[in-house]
């Protein structure tokens, strides 16, 4: 999709505020019809401006209460037999549920993984049992979040 214009935006804006809002409520909000937001918002799903809809769940709500971010450095040489590092590192990343988000990095450290799990033994055995044995994973470096400051989902359209 090449441009958004105002009522998309403000479509898109409502939506990431409450992704159960019905067509009805967020025409009432942009100025619009009802059937009109319809076919925008069909036209943003297409386009893959809106990606999915999903609920947020409060970590600590269902009993995880640690979060990290982990740095990860993988191998810089590997045997001609073995595959990429980093073609092995992310296939077996995605499969980890205490995982929630995995960016690929510039500089020194190679990953950012954002980690919850249920407490400091759950994050040791993550670390020692999966992370660290992983065949691609030569360091790590850790931070525990102390206090969430902003939380959002929701994109700045």
């Amino acid at each position: 999709m090449d441009t958004l214009d105002k009522l998309d935006r403000q479509i898109l804006q409502a939506l990431q505020a409450d992704g159960r809002a019905t067509y009805e409520q967020i025409a009432e909000g942009v100025g619009l019809s009802a059937s009109a937001v319809l076919r925008r918002v069909k036209r943003l799903e297409d386009a893959k401006v809106i990606d999915r809809y999903v609920a947020l769940v409060r970590p600590e709500a269902v009993g995880l209460a640690l979060t990290a971010y982990l740095n990860v450095r993988l191998e810089k040489h590997t045997e001609t037999h073995k595959r990429n590092p980093m073609d092995l590192f992310r296939a077996s990343v995605v499969t980890w549920p205490e995982v929630v988000e995995c960016a690929a990095l510039t500089g020194d450290m190679d990953y950012l993984l954002c980690v919850v799990v249920r407490d400091m033994g759950h994050y040791r055995s993550f670390i020692m049992g999966t992370l660290l044995k992983h065949p691609s994973v030569q360091d790590c470096k850790t931070s525990f979040v102390l206090d969430r400051v902003k939380t959002t989902t929701a994109l700045p359209v």
